[in-house]
């Protein structure tokens, strides 16, 4: 169980130190390098998986999957803001996350039904192969990057300043989600349900709803009060859960969370990227979206803790407040 834990975890502990420094290679080098050096990364470390035999092996492993995921992703998510205009770049990034979400409900399917079917090798390869198409796709993409970035080698910080505020606020809102990922399985049975699955189904239904039908709400409202509707939604959803027992609470907070959801990433995205200089994108990108490794690494540690004390209702109840708490950071203008 701990060799799992650690498996699992070692993904998010690389994504997090390493998405600053694809974010500012991405600005000295280019967009495409890192996203076909991320996907390789992905697709020879997965591969890897089918010579381990310790735990150890599989650990090691793991923090270089993590290390390709985290300059990919970065290097897409900046590609994505380098090409949409200014006044629909919101749009733009709910469209880009919703490959996300498909791949999240997609790839747990997928790799069971290799595991069922012909066994563990059998889902390492086609993860792996699925990792290589990718980085043949980013050879094929136009290199997005504004020229300037590679002479100011010297002076670009690692961690880029604009994005803390933000993603502080988005770890505030992602804190909820985590708990809820991590707590609702085991609390769906005291609710009445006889498992979690389809309320999973439903939120990522309505996550995809509102980020394809909503695409330009963060570009029409405007990304700040997006951001506070998103963490307004969110911390209701949570209260929902706390607070009315049984399915009906279950299912009403799951749709409500859902919405903030939906709508926090690209609002917040967009909103960190106002009037950021093209030539420091990536570098933004890549400090904004270590926030999420942050929010799923310490939100089920957090809120296990208070859990622990006062039950999952309590743990509702605490990512909630948390996601209130962001509230407190959204400028004023």
């Amino acid at each position: 169980e701990v060799a799992v834990g650690l498996a699992v975890g070692m993904f998010s502990i690389s994504g997090f130190l390493f998405r600053p420094w694809a974010g500012r290679l991405g600005d000295r080098r280019g967009r495409r390098p890192i996203i076909v050096g991320g996907a390789v990364l992905v697709a020879l470390s997965v591969f890897g998986y089918l010579l381990a035999n310790t735990p150890s092996v599989i650990v090691g492993l793991r923090f270089v999957t993590g290390i390709g995921e985290a300059f990919f992703f970065v290097g897409a998510a900046s590609a994505v803001a380098d090409l949409a205009p200014e006044d629909r770049r919101g749009e733009a990034l709910s469209l880009f996350s919703l490959a996300l979400y498909a791949a999240i409900g997609l790839g747990p399917i997928l790799g069971e039904a290799a595991v069922e079917g012909l066994g563990f090798g059998a889902a390492w390869i086609a993860a792996a192969s699925l990792a290589t198409v990718a980085a043949l796709f980013g050879l094929a993409i136009p290199e997005t990057r504004v020229a300037g970035g590679e002479e100011a080698d010297g002076d670009q910080p690692l961690i880029h300043r604009g994005a803390i505020r933000p993603g502080v606020i988005l770890w505030a809102n992602l804190v909820a989600m985590a708990g809820y990922f991590a707590f609702l399985p085991l609390y769906a049975r005291e609710a009445g349900l006889d498992g979690s699955r389809l309320m999973f189904l439903l939120f990522s239904v309505v996550v995809i709803a509102v980020r394809s039908a909503g695409a330009r709400i963060p570009d029409r409202v405007g990304p700040r009060r997006t951001s506070l509707g998103a963490l307004l939604s969110t911390a209701a959803g949570m209260l929902l859960l706390a607070s009315w027992p049984g399915l009906a609470g279950v299912v009403a907070g799951t749709g409500v969370l859902a919405v903030g959801q939906a709508l926090a990433f690209p609002a917040l995205m967009t909103l960190a990227l106002r009037g950021v200089p093209a030539s420091e994108r990536g570098s933004l990108v890549g400090t904004f979206t270590a926030f999420v490794e942050v929010s799923f690494g310490l939100g089920p540690v957090l809120l296990g803790v208070v859990a622990a004390g006062f039950g999952f209702r309590g743990s509702f109840l605490a990512g909630g407040v948390v996601a209130l708490s962001g509230l407190l950071l959204i400028p004023a203008r």
